[in-house]
């Protein structure tokens, strides 16, 4: 027999040792699950690349909700479908009193006024462009699209938001985003900076799920190059300044790195985006019989908890709370 004066091995003999030794845990007050609105009544419909993601009218979407709550979970971040026929080349439709996304913001915390509610502050979801950003000669204009961007946070804190998200990676929305929430009373609003928001391959069905992909070229000319760590310091340095509250990763399983670098360097909370792109890789292995779903969703999560992330945005939210609360 070896005489080790360690044997690694004695603290996983079991599970009860396994989990009372544990680095890292995950817990249902980790997640924000993402959730999709659209016009109509009685409306469920699945995203096609994104198995058993839906996108509700706000009838349904209340209902779902109460079902999100059940589960334990306490936060959502909501996204808006609007058909082409309310999209414009500025976003008019975000900022319009009674507009879907807003009403829904309205109906969401008066049902339901302990949940967490996030929004999206971007101008994809109603630009004729499918850019985030108002465009001009094939260019994306900033300072122009900064001022879009400040009425419709604002409009959203308005109607009741929790947190504001600007996801749209223009330079300074952050901090006019702040100023004007301030102006208008809104000093307990919080901002969660898409810090290091990366341009990924792995946002596609979540445009299927808005049927918002760019009408040309891509994103590149304000979202991340993958290639890029550092350049993720500089943008945090600057969301940190200008007053977020939280700083978050997109996406996050194949920039756990960026998590740590962020969670190293700052005394923020930082949370991961576990995109749509990530979900479905999943979910399309697991229906194909190539890997067992429910563990590689878990390993997956709790890898983004090493990584350093606080808080996880991630379409497995209600399935993982569903097996954590089984635990």
């Amino acid at each position: 027999m070896l005489i080790l004066s360690r044997r690694p091995r004695r603290n996983r003999i079991s599970a009860g040792l396994r989990d009372m030794v544990a680095e890292n845990t995950l817990s249902v007050n980790d997640f924000i699950f993402p959730m999709f609105v659209q016009e109509g009544s009685g409306a469920k419909v699945e995203i096609r690349s994104m198995p058993g993601i839906f996108r509700y009218s706000l009838d349904t979407l209340l209902t779902e909700i109460e079902d999100v709550v059940a589960h334990g979970i306490r936060s959502v971040c909501l996204f808006p479908n609007y058909p082409e026929s309310k999209k414009d080349s500025v976003g008019s439709e975000s900022i319009r009193e009674g507009t879907l996304y807003l009403r829904a913001l309205s109906e969401i915390k008066n049902k339901f006024p302990e949940l967490v509610v996030m929004t999206d502050v971007a101008l994809d979801p109603y630009s004729s462009d499918g850019h985030d950003g108002i465009v001009k000669d094939g260019k994306i204009l900033n300072d122009e699209s900064v001022e879009v961007l400040v009425k419709m946070a604002v409009a959203q804190a308005k109607a009741g938001a929790d947190i504001i998200g600007p996801s749209d990676m223009m330079d300074g929305r952050v901090g006019a985003i702040r100023r004007a929430l301030d102006e208008e009373g809104f000093i307990n609003t919080s901002i969660m900076a898409y810090t290091a928001k990366y341009a990924s391959a792995f946002y596609g069905p979540f445009r299927d799920a808005l049927e918002s992909a760019p009408k040309f070229g891509d994103k590149k000319t304000y979202q991340m190059n993958p290639a890029n760590v550092k350049e993720a310091l500089v943008e945090a340095e600057l969301d940190y300044a200008e007053g977020a509250d939280i700083l978050m990763v997109k996406p996050a399983f194949s920039y756990l790195d960026v998590i740590k670098t962020l969670k190293d360097n700052f005394d923020l909370p930082v949370s991961a985006y576990n995109v749509s792109g990530e979900y479905a890789m999943i979910k399309a292995a697991a229906q194909n019989g190539w890997i067992d779903g429910d563990k590689a969703m878990m390993e997956m999560l709790i890898s983004m908890k090493r990584a350093g992330a606080d808080i996880i945005l991630s379409y497995f939210a209600k399935e993982a709370a569903a097996l954590l609360n089984q635990a």
